[in-house]
C-alpha cells in the first residue's frame, strides 16, 4: 500500500551503494535519487552495473553470495538493504515493479497470461473470480493488447515479442506501483514495436503518476523517454544530470564516447560492372500448416513469397523489416540452407538444383555470421578449434602448423590477439565473440558473407566497432555482404542497396541513399520514422 511522502523525502534514495560478488566489486558507491512521476535513465554498457543496481533495490541479488559493503537504499525514507523477506514481498510487485529485457524468459511457458497476471493481483489485492478477470482485462486494454478477452488463455509462445512485452508491462502495473523499473525492455524488439512500447510507458506514466527507472545502453532511447540520466561505467556513476544538458554538453570522456558511438560513415563505394556473386529470382519458401487426423495441408505460412535479390562483389545489400517479415528465411534460402522454389545463382552458375555433395565445395565461398555469437560458438571448443573446423571440413591449409598460422591470420584480421586461440568463448566479451564468428567465416576466404543481425545483441559502442571492421574487411577483400537487420542506423552505415520486406514480400527496393532519403512505401516510412526519428509513426510511435 502506497504511503504519502514526507516533505523533502525522495521517493527512492540510493546513497553510496556498493555491491560485491565474493571479492569482485560490481557496483562502487553509486548514488541516485528518483522522484515521483519522473523518468530516470541508467545508462552504460554491458557489465557496467546497471542491472545489479536495479536488482539491489528489490533485494533480488543472490544473497549471501552477493553483499553490500556499503550504502543505503531508501523507499520513502525506509531502508531496504537488509529488510526482512516478508517486508520485501510486500514491496515487490506492489510499490515497486520490474519489467525485464526478455519477456519469453521472464514469463512462465506453462501458464496462461490470465494466470500470470492474476497471481500478483491475488497476492497483493486479494481479488478473485469476476473482479479478478475484469481487472486483468482492464490492464491488457491499458497496454494495448488486441483482442484481450480472447487471449486470456494464450501461452507466451503464442504471442509476438511485442505482445509478450505488453503482457509483462500489464503484470508490472497490476497493483499501481509507485516505481516501475524497466530493464532494457525494448532491446529485443523491432524499431516500430520499440517506439510503441516507449510511447505506452510514457502514456501510462502520465495516467498513473508513477516514477520510471529506465535501464538501457541506447542513448537514442534516453533522449526520447527520460527526464534525467545517470551514466555508469565499471560499477561507478561517472556523470548525471538533465537529459538536454547532458546531450548538449557531456562532461565525462566516457559519456562523450557513448554519444559518439552510433554507427556512422558511408558504405564503401561500389565498383561499376562488378560481377554478380549471388542472386535469387522469384524465391518462395512456404511452410505447410497441417490439420486434422491425417495431417492434411490446410494452408501455408508464406515466409518468402516471390522475392528476387542479388549482390555483387564489394557490395552490401541490406535486408530490413520487422521480425517475421522473412529476412532471415531469405538469407538461408539463398545459401541453400532451406528448401525453396526459384532460381539461385552463385558465381553465375545455377545452384538451386544441386545435390548436397556437389554443393559442399561451393560452401566455403558463402558463409554466414549469426545474431548471437554466444549461441553460435560451441562452448566445448577453443577459439582455434572453432576457426579450424571449416578448414578441416574443406581440406584447407595443410598440416597443423599451417592451420595454426591461418587461424592466427584470421584472428589478426578481426582485431584479436592470435595468442587467444587456445581460450574458450565464455572468456570473451560479446563484441569479441562476434569477431571470433567473423574470423571463422573469413578463414575460408569466402566471396559472400550473410550477416544475420550481427550487431543487435551488442552495446552501441561495440556495434560501431563491428561496423567499422566489416567496412574495412569489405574494402580489403571485395566481399559481398547480405546484411540482415531491423536496425536502420547500422544498415545506413553499411548498405549500398536496400530491400524492405513485410509479410514475406518486398515492398520497396533500391539504392540505399534513395530509400533513406525518399521512402515511397508507407511501411518503409514507418520503419524509418521509428528508427531515425524522421517523423511520427502511425499507430503509436513517438513524434520527434
Amino acid at each position: 500500500m502506497a504511503v504519502e511522502l514526507s516533505e523533502n523525502v525522495p521517493l527512492l534514495d540510493i546513497r553510496e551503494l556498493s555491491v560485491s560478488f565474493g571479492a569482485l566489486p560490481a557496483v562502487k558507491r553509486a548514488s541516485l535519487v528518483l522522484e515521483r512521476g519522473e523518468t530516470l535513465a541508467l545508462v552504460g554498457e554491458s557489465g557496467s552495473g546497471k542491472s545489479v543496481t536495479a536488482l539491489s533495490i528489490l533485494q533480488l541479488l543472490p544473497y549471501p553470495h552477493a553483499r553490500h559493503p556499503s550504502g543505503s537504499i531508501r523507499l520513502r525514507g525506509q531502508e531496504l538493504v537488509g529488510a526482512p523477506p516478508e517486508r520485501m514481498r510486500e514491496i515487490r510487485g506492489d510499490q515497486i515493479a520490474m519489467v525485464f529485457q526478455e519477456p519469453m524468459s521472464s514469463l512462465n511457458p506453462l501458464h496462461s497470461i490470465e494466470k500470470q497476471i492474476g497471481e500478483t493481483l491475488e497476492l497483493h489485492k486479494g481479488l478473485r473470480g469476476g473482479r479478478l478477470r475484469a481487472r486483468i482485462l482492464e490492464l491488457l486494454e491499458w497496454v494495448g493488447l488486441p483482442d484481450a478477452d480472447r487471449r486470456l488463455q494464450a501461452l507466451p509462445h503464442e504471442l509476438s515479442g511485442g505482445q509478450r512485452q505488453r503482457v509483462m508491462i500489464a503484470m508490472a502495473l497490476a497493483n499501481d506501483p509507485d516505481i516501475l523499473i524497466a530493464d532494457e525492455p525494448t532491446t529485443a524488439l523491432d524499431v516500430t514495436i520499440q517506439a510503441q512500447i516507449l510511447k505506452l510507458l510514457k502514456d501510462l506514466q502520465t495516467k498513473l503518476g508513477m516514477a520510471i527507472l529506465f535501464i538501457t545502453h541506447d542513448l537514442g532511447i534516453v533522449r526520447k523517454i527520460a527526464d534525467r540520466v545517470c551514466v555508469m561505467k565499471a560499477g561507478e556513476i561517472v556523470e548525471s544530470g538533465a537529459v538536454d544538458a547532458l546531450f548538449a554538453e557531456a562532461r565525462h570522456p566516457y559519456t562523450r564516447q557513448l554519444l559518439a558511438a552510433e554507427p556512422r560513415g558511408e558504405p564503401p563505394p561500389e565498383t561499376e560492372g562488378a560481377p554478380e556473386v549471388i542472386a535469387g529470382e522469384n524465391l518462395k519458401v512456404w511452410f505447410p500448416l497441417k490439420r486434422g487426423l491425417f495431417g492434411r495441408v490446410a494452408d501455408y505460412v508464406k515466409a518468402v513469397d516471390g522475392v528476387s535479390a542479388s549482390v555483387r562483389e564489394g557490395q552490401t545489400l541490406g535486408v530490413v523489416g520487422e521480425s517475421g517479415s522473412g529476412k532471415t528465411t531469405l538469407g538461408l534460402a539463398l545459401l541453400r540452407l532451406l528448401a525453396s522454389e526459384g532460381a539461385i545463382r552463385f558465381g553465375g552458375a545455377r545452384i538451386d538444383g544441386l545435390p548436397g555433395k556437389v554443393l559442399r565445395p561451393l560452401r566455403k565461398g558463402m558463409q554466414i555470421v549469426f545474431q548471437d555469437p554466444f549461441g553460435s560458438l560451441s562452448p566445448r571448443l577453443s577459439v582455434g578449434e572453432i576457426v579450424e573446423e571449416g578448414l578441416l571440413v574443406h581440406g584447407l591449409a595443410g598440416d597443423r602448423p599451417a592451420r595454426r598460422e591461418r587461424i592466427a591470420q584470421a584472428l589478426r584480421e578481426v582485431g584479436l590477439d592470435p595468442a587467444t586461440q587456445d581460450r574458450y568463448p565464455h572468456e570473451f566479451s560479446g563484441g569479441q565473440r562476434q569477431r571470433i564468428a567473423i574470423a571463422r567465416a573469413l578463414a575460408l576466404q569466402p566471396r559472400l558473407l550473410v550477416l544475420d543481425e550481427p550487431t543487435s545483441a551488442l552495446d552501441v559502442s561495440v556495434q560501431a566497432q563491428i561496423v567499422d571492421l566489416l567496412r574495412e574487411l569489405q574494402q580489403r577483400y571485395r566481399l559481398a555482404y547480405l546484411f540482415i537487420s531491423h536496425d536502420l542506423r547500422v544498415v545506413r552505415a553499411l548498405a549500398n542497396h536496400l530491400v524492405v520486406m513485410k509479410g514475406g514480400r518486398v515492398v520497396e527496393a533500391g539504392p540505399a541513399r534513395q530509400v533513406f532519403e525518399r521512402p515511397q512505401h508507407p511501411y518503409t516510412q514507418a520503419l524509418l520514422a521509428a528508427a531515425l526519428d524522421l517523423d511520427a509513426v502511425n499507430d503509436g510511435a513517438i513524434a520527434t
